[in-house]
């Protein structure tokens, strides 16, 4: 098991670095005293403590009054899901309360990092109404394979324009020349993203609302699945 990973993956859910160290533990060797915690993480007494008092807090520990003090984990998955659900609610209710003020405006924004273009996509495929065109390496295809189904299950319009062998079916389907660490997504003709994604990539795309962007993109990518088609009929 990666232990770095795993300590990673908890701060995601809210949780300080000790305090997930100390969790990691409490999973692994189960229940402990803060004595006991502080020596087998190298972390200090006092700090012990004070991870196991957050943790209790936090709902990711229980204390077990014993001849001394002990402390033992919740379930990781009932910790993870109680924690997706406060978020859900907390979520909800930010939503509610969103200031009447703010206004959305899309410029011509940069997004940078492999996860965050990953889950702007993921996102602009949630949200998709009627249709989505997709241009990627068929190696990027099975990532987002599973909103691209519920899409053409729902009904809506599902476009893929790639290099290969399309995991997916009863979809729109163009092959053509190598697409490389290019990906390009168009939405409802309302939204574009695209640049550079992948492993070994800069990992930078262009995102935009802009209504000349947009039939930029549009009017290259029709062009382009005109020119898939024309070769097609010419083999």
């Amino acid at each position: 098991m990666d232990e770095h990973q795993f300590i990673e993956c908890l701060i995601h859910y809210g949780l300080t670095r000790q305090e997930a160290i100390v969790y990691h533990r409490l999973l692994t060797d189960g229940k402990q005293t803060g004595y006991e915690i502080a020596k087998a993480t190298g972390i200090s007494r006092s700090n012990a403590y004070s991870a196991l008092a957050a943790l209790t807090e936090k709902g990711a520990a229980y204390i077990l009054e014993e001849n001394a003090k002990k402390y033992i984990p919740v379930a990781l998955e009932e910790f993870c899901e109680n924690s997706i659900r406060r978020m859900q609610e907390e979520k909800a209710w930010m939503l509610e309360n969103l200031p009447s003020s703010y206004v959305d405006e899309e410029g011509y924004i940069t997004i940078e990092g492999e996860s965050n273009i990953s889950n702007k996509i993921h996102n602009l495929l949630n949200e998709t109404e009627e249709r989505v065109y997709l241009s990627c390496s068929y190696l990027y295809l099975s990532e987002f394979q599973e909103e691209l189904m519920k899409l053409e299950q729902q009904g809506k319009k599902v476009v893929i324009i790639t290099d290969g062998v399309c995991p997916l079916e009863n979809v729109q389907v163009y092959t053509g020349d190598s697409k490389g660490k290019q990906i390009g997504i168009i939405t409802d003709s309302k939204h574009v993203l695209t640049g550079e994604y992948g492993k070994g990539s800069m990992n930078t795309c262009l995102y935009s609302g802009k209504k000349n962007f947009v039939m930029l993109y549009k009017n290259a990518l029709a062009n382009e699945i005109k020119l898939m088609t024309l070769s097609k009929e010419k083999q």
